[in-house]
C-alpha cells in the first residue's frame, strides 16, 4: 500500500529567526512582514498562541495582547536557503522529496517500501526527525496514506506519528482545528463565528456554498479534506552537484601552482551555476595526496555571491595559510554548494548606504579563510554568577543591519576584561595615592563601594568586594577586592 509521510517543522521562518536570536526563545515570537506597528503577523510560536496572537494579525494587535512581543522580518532569501538545506538532508531518507511551495518548513516524502529498510516506519520517521533535531529544528514526521491527511494531522500533533489505517487517519484529521492549516484568516474567522473550528465541522458544509462565500482557497481545502481532490505526490528532481575535478599529470608540491590551477577550474562553475540562478554559498576544496590520503579545505563567502575575485581572494587566502604543502598532491576538486542568488546581484545599479554591510562581511570571510572558522565571534549574554561567567562566545556567521532601540537616557559603557588584572596593594586607609595605572593615569582620588559578590561554595568559594575606582585623569575603574586570595584586580572600566 502506498504511504506518504508529511514533514513539517512548524512556523519554519520563525525557527529561523529563534537561530538569529535565542534569547527570545522564552518570549512570545511572530514574524512579520514588514518591521512596523501596521506589519501584518504571519507565523507565530506557541507562547504567542496561548495569547491568542494568530497569524493575519497586525503587530500592534499583537502587542496589545501580550506586551512582551518580539518580531521581526525573515527575508524570502534566507528561507529559501533553508528550505533547500533540508531538502537536501530530507533525500538521505528517501528519494522523492516534494517541499511545499506555499507554507516553507512543509514537505512530503513518499515512505512506501522503507520498512523493509528500517525496522518500522515509526523507526524510520524518527530517524528522519532526530536529522532534523541535529540541525537545531523542531520537526513532526506523520506517516500515513493521504497526502492532506498527513498535512492535517502533522499541522495539529507533535512527535513522530504513524497510520495505521486510511480510516484512522480520515478519523484523526475530522479533529483537526481550522485554525492549524493554511486557511486565510478571514475565511477562518468567518467560520469560527458560525462555530466551524475543525476540519469535520467544514466538511458538514455542501461545497459550492463554501466556493461561493469563502473563496476558491478554502473550497479547495474542502475538495483535499473530503477526498474528491487527490495531487499525487511532485517530488524535486535534485540537480547534480556543480564541481571540477583535475588529475595531475604530475605531483605537485607547490601551492601557488595549485592556486592557478584551482582558478582556472573556478569560472565553468560560476557560468554553470548562473545558468542555473543559484550562487556559491560554500566551496569545499578536495586535495588527494600521494600519501596521505585526501584533505578537504572549505571556504564561506560572506553571502552566497557568483563574483569570482571574491572568491579567488577566499581561496588565495586559505591556500597561503599552508606555507608548504605535507605531501605531493595528485588530484583537485572544486565542489560548489549552491543557495539561490539574492535579488540585488541581479540589479544593474544597487543602492548604497553609508554603513556597507556587505564589505564587512566580506571582510569578516577574509579572516575565517585566513584564521579558520572559529576566529570571528561574538558575545551571548547567559545567567552567570560572576562578571566573566555572565557571557559566552558564539560565531559570528555574518553581521546584520542593527535595530537600536530609542532610550530615554544615554547609558555609560562597561568593558569587562576577559581575565581580571592583578593590582598592586591599596593603602589602609585613604585612596589618594593608589597607582592603579602608574604615574601616566595619576592616582585613585575617590573610591565607591563595597558591592559584595559571594557565593560559589558549589564548585570554590567566591568572596569579592567591588569598587569604583576615580583616577585624578578622570578615569572610572572597575576593581574588586578578592578575599580569599587577598588581593585587589582590575574588572573593567566604565567609559
Amino acid at each position: 500500500m502506498h504511504r506518504t509521510a508529511c514533514v513539517d517543522l512548524p512556523a519554519f521562518p520563525l525557527q529561523l529567526l529563534l537561530e538569529q536570536h535565542p534569547d527570545w526563545r522564552e518570549q512570545p515570537v511572530a514574524v512579520v512582514d514588514s518591521d512596523r506597528p501596521q506589519g501584518l503577523i504571519q507565523w507565530v510560536n506557541e507562547k504567542a498562541r496561548a495569547s491568542r496572537i494568530l497569524p493575519g494579525m497586525r503587530y500592534a494587535a499583537g502587542l496589545s495582547l501580550n506586551r512582551d512581543l518580539r518580531a521581526a522580518e525573515v527575508p524570502r532569501e534566507t528561507i529559501e536557503r533553508g528550505v533547500a538545506r533540508l531538502s537536501r538532508r530530507l533525500r538521505d531518507f528517501t528519494p522523492h522529496v516534494e517541499p511545499s511551495s506555499d507554507e516553507p518548513g512543509v514537505f512530503w516524502l513518499d515512505a512506501t517500501g522503507l520498512e523493509r529498510l528500517y525496522e518500522s516506519l515509526r523507526a524510520w520517521g524518527s530517524s528522519v526527525r532526530n536529522a532534523l533535531t541535529s540541525f537545531g529544528f523542531n520537526a513532526t514526521v506523520v506517516v500515513g496514506f493521504g497526502r492532506f491527511g498527513s498535512y492535517g494531522l502533522a499541522r495539529q500533533k507533535r512527535g513522530v506519528i504513524v497510520m495505521r489505517l486510511p480510516s484512522e487517519e480520515q478519523a484523526a484529521l475530522r479533529r483537526v482545528p481550522l485554525d492549524r492549516l493554511g486557511i486565510e484568516p478571514k475565511s477562518r474567522d468567518a467560520l469560527a463565528r458560525l462555530g466551524v473550528e475543525t476540519v469535520g465541522r467544514l466538511l458538514e458544509l455542501p461545497a459550492e456554498g463554501i466556493r461561493k462565500r469563502y473563496g476558491v482557497a478554502t473550497h479547495r481545502i474542502h475538495r483535499l479534506a473530503s477526498g474528491e481532490l487527490n495531487v499525487p505526490l511532485q517530488p524535486e528532481k535534485p540537480r547534480p552537484p556543480v564541481l571540477q575535478r583535475k588529475i595531475l599529470d604530475y605531483h605537485e608540491t607547490d601551492a601557488q601552482r595549485l592556486m592557478v590551477l584551482a582558478e582556472s577550474m573556478l569560472q565553468p562553475m560560476l557560468d554553470e551555476l548562473a545558468k542555473r540562478g543559484a550562487a556559491v554559498s560554500e566551496i569545499r576544496i578536495g586535495f588527494r595526496f600521494e600519501q596521505r590520503g585526501d584533505h578537504i579545505e572549505s571556504i564561506r563567502p560572506a553571502a552566497p555571491t557568483l563574483d569570482d575575485r571574491q572568491l579567488l581572494e577566499l581561496m588565495r587566502l586559505r591556500l597561503s595559510a599552508v606555507r608548504k604543502l605535507p605531501d605531493a598532491v595528485t588530484e583537485l576538486l572544486l565542489l560548489a554548494r549552491e543557495a539561490p542568488a539574492d535579488r540585488r546581484q541581479l540589479e544593474m545599479f544597487a543602492e548604497r548606504t553609508r554603513r556597507d554591510l556587505d564589505a564587512a562581511n566580506r571582510a569578516l570571510a577574509r579572516i575565517r579563510a585566513e584564521l579558520g572558522d572559529d576566529s570571528v565571534v561574538r558575545p551571548r549574554l547567559r545567567d552567570g554568577h560572576l562578571p566573566e561567567g555572565s557571557f559566552y562566545w558564539e560565531k559570528l556567521n555574518r553581521l546584520e543591519k542593527s535595530r537600536p532601540r530609542e532610550v530615554l537616557l544615554s547609558r555609560l559603557i562597561r568593558r569587562i576584561h576577559a581575565r581580571p588584572i592583578a593590582l598592586p596593594p591599596r593603602p589602609r586607609h585613604e585612596p589618594d595615592g593608589w597607582l592603579l595605572y602608574g604615574l601616566e593615569q595619576g592616582p585613585v582620588v575617590k573610591v565607591h563601594g563595597p558591592y559584595v559578590v559571594s557565593g560559589g561554595w558549589w564548585v570554590r568559594p567566591v568572596h569579592r568586594e567591588y569598587h569604583f575606582a576615580e583616577t585624578r585623569k578622570g578615569e572610572l575603574l572597575w576593581v574588586f577586592y578578592d578575599r580569599p586570595r587577598r588581593r585587589w584586580y582590575l574588572q573593567g572600566r566604565v567609559e
